[in-house]
């Protein structure tokens, strides 16, 4: 009886250590399990998780604006004075909504893609209508001095602006100042060119790349990588590495980000590669996430960040390449002298400073999926003194004018973010908490059967 009772007690202890064992051991094949898993639906490619993720965005993207109005229109025209400005919106468009175009799976592991552009007003996300008159910058007569240097040239010019009753300021319309309008200078103008100007002229309609990624089949560290973009590896904007097209286009990474991990991706709009690193974990929607931010080192000024001495092109611009934050984009918008200000403190305008500009990623960190984001930038343009055009002459010096600043972001939707709770958050989930019951429930049971074991046996020798 004593022996069968003890017998007993000692194979309950060797099941709970089976057991405890078993939970140990689940846990380098469950996640060897859960990595294979991974692998296979992380690749871009017809019928995976990625690709279905990867055509259409998982949610909508809607870019929102704040245009810039003059207040003292009068005293800038008249005296060259300083313009006071008042920002008005958010006027807000959907945006990415629509699923890639051109799509071709290639023999070399990659996949080809073009982004449509496209962009929906949203009335009831907005302040007014696309329609409110703002009293902005002469996109055209503001641009045309820094395009044509010579004198005689920008004699002529002088001539078609006056002739077309253009000034240095105008009034335009919200979307007319964003999407384009046909100048009345430009108009005048006997040489073939397009006479439609715009801050985002031509967007609507028209096509981003061609991209082209690699798909993660040969390589899932390389999943969605760049390789080239409009058949090139570099900008032909900048020079030495700032060149470079690097990372993803930042819908996506390859799967298994770490927290230690420099995030790359390219963004078209500001015209060059960009980084995140790691902030903090995040809860969207019952998935946690990986929040990366991109630091301001990215876009320091030289004197303080080395590596960024080949963003600065324009010493006007970047005050001999020590102020922060401020990005020359003109080479890469048809020589006229654009500047994006990606997170700087300071702004032109008593009524423009401290907009804080930031870019973050929330990404699921076991398959890389960019499931939550935001970025916020400037747009301003260079105005330059021409004393050969009347329109210009009362300013003195080279400043920065505003035009805008936008806050782009999107959140997953309800139904994808349900599809990835189901398809794969739940199932790590489920297979860690059988990892630690099956562990800890192995481990009471050992340590119960041996405790009752050990008590009878010392009993019994008593």
């Amino acid at each position: 009886m004593g022996c069968n009772r003890n017998c007993g007690l000692l194979t309950g202890a060797i099941i709970g250590a089976v057991l405890a064992i078993f939970g140990g051991v689940l846990i380098p094949v469950g996640d060897n399990l859960i990595g294979k898993a991974i692998k296979k639906e992380a690749v871009i490619s017809n019928g995976t998780i990625a690709f279905e993720n990867w055509l259409v965005p998982g949610s909508s993207v809607y870019r929102q604006f704040w245009v810039f109005h003059v207040l003292n229109p009068s005293e800038v025209l008249n005296q060259g004075a300083r313009p006071q400005l008042e920002q008005r919106g958010p006027y807000t468009y959907r945006v990415r909504y629509l699923p890639k175009e051109n799509i071709t799976e290639n023999s070399d592991g990659t996949i080809s893609y073009m982004l449509p552009n496209i962009a929906r007003f949203e009335p009831d996300m907005s302040v007014g209508t696309e329609n409110d008159t703002i009293t902005c910058l002469n996109l055209a007569v503001v641009a045309a001095p820094a395009l044509y240097t010579n004198t005689f040239i920008q004699l002529l010019l002088n001539t078609w602006i006056k002739s077309s009753k253009s000034h240095m300021l105008q009034n335009r319309t919200v979307k007319e100042l964003l999407w384009g309008y046909k100048d009345p200078f430009l108009n005048k103008v006997p040489f073939p060119l397009d006479p439609v100007v715009g801050v985002f002229y031509p967007y609507n309609e028209t096509l981003d790349g061609l991209y082209k990624v690699y798909t993660g089949k040969e390589d899932i560290k390389k999943t969605a990588i760049i390789e080239s973009y409009k058949n090139k590896r570099n900008l032909s904007y900048w020079e030495g590495h700032c060149d470079l097209v690097n990372g993803t286009d930042g819908a996506s990474f390859p799967p298994f980000v770490k927290k230690d991990q420099v995030l790359r991706f390219f963004s078209s709009d500001i015209c060059r590669s960009i980084y995140g690193v790691f902030q903090s974990k995040q809860d969207v929607k019952g998935i946690s996430l990986y929040r990366f931010t991109v630091p301001r080192e990215a876009f320091a000024s030289p004197a303080e960040v080395g590596d960024n001495y080949c963003f600065c092109t324009d010493e006007i611009i970047s005050k001999n390449c020590t102020l922060g934050g401020v990005l020359d984009i003109s080479a890469c918008k048809g020589g006229i002298a654009v500047t994006r200000y990606c997170q700087a403190s300071h702004l032109t305008g008593e009524k423009a400073r401290n907009v804080h500009v930031r870019e973050f990623l929330h990404g699921l960190p076991i398959t890389g999926f960019t499931l939550q984001f935001a970025k916020r930038l400037q747009v301003n343009l260079l105005v330059k003194p021409a004393p050969k055009i009347e329109a210009l002459s009362k300013v003195q010096k080279p400043y920065i004018f505003p035009l805008l600043w936008l806050n782009e972001s999107a959140v997953i939707g309800d139904a994808k973010a349900e599809m990835f709770r189901n398809k794969v958050t739940s199932r790590v989930q489920m297979l860690s908490v059988l990892q630690m019951v099956l562990m800890i429930a192995g481990s009471v049971l050992f340590l119960a059967f041996m405790g009752s074991y050990f008590i009878c046996r010392s009993k019994k020798l008593k």
